[in-house]
């Protein structure tokens, strides 16, 4: 199966700007299908993995031109759909490779049983073998709602994060009430445009009506500095 890697383009916006360009861009895209309202998308909470060597959150602040790492995510706090990803990055390119994963096997991933899991999915087994011989294990809880905006042609997605939080010290992942830390103070959004080939010429007028500056976030990074 051939790699298909997308644009991934990240700019941190004011809650005043966001508002606008939501304005804007609600009268040419669709609210992402599995949306739970007209004010945001979704809730998403995610476990990042690194080994002891802290290798991928120090590739990222290196900027290291390729890398990769590893997440368990859900949605909405629902823990009967979980997703393992691995997203791979190569300057303004990014491609995942996820798969679906049970309750039970997202258990034995956060204490670390990997020699307990059987799967015959092959991104699965690539997870578990690259977790045994790096020793990868729970890293940092990361909290944020999402507003998402889809458009057909060139598969554009276009997302606004808020109220990102940092899960630095618990890897309780299923606990909805752990402390966690808020970032930006609810004042920074951070905005993804995401698309295959090109970006409809609307969507350039609009994100070009805005003025806003693109920025190498990762929430990984933000939320693991927390001292």
């Amino acid at each position: 199966m051939a790699i298909e890697y997308r644009y991934e383009l990240k700019y941190m916006l004011s809650k005043g700007k966001a508002a606008l360009l939501k304005q804007q861009l609600k009268a040419l895209m669709y609210l992402d299908s599995h949306s739970v309202s007209s004010e945001y998308s979704y809730q998403i909470r995610s476990v990042y993995f690194d080994d002891d060597n802290s290798s991928a959150y120090l590739e990222k602040v290196d900027g290291v031109e390729f890398r990769s790492k590893y997440r368990l995510r859900m949605y909405n706090f629902d823990e009967s759909y979980l997703v393992l990803e691995c997203k791979h990055k190569d300057e303004d390119m990014t491609y995942k490779e996820s798969c679906r994963i049970s309750y039970e096997q997202a258990l034995q991933l956060l204490e670390g049983r990997y020699d307990l899991i059987d799967t015959a999915d092959p991104f699965f087994k690539k997870f578990l073998a690259a977790a045994l011989s790096k020793h990868l294990k729970p890293a940092v809880i990361v909290d944020y709602r999402r507003l998402a905006y889809v458009l057909p042609v060139s598969d554009v997605r276009i997302t606004f994060d808020e109220e990102l939080r940092s899960g630095r010290y618990s890897h309780d992942f299923f606990n909805k009430d752990i402390v966690t830390f808020d970032l930006y103070h609810d004042k920074g959004i951070v905005l993804e445009v995401k698309y295959n080939e090109f970006l409809p010429e609307p969507i350039v007028k609009v994100l070009s009506s805005i003025p806003m500056l693109r920025q190498s976030f990762s929430k990984f990074v933000a939320c693991q500095s927390i001292q």
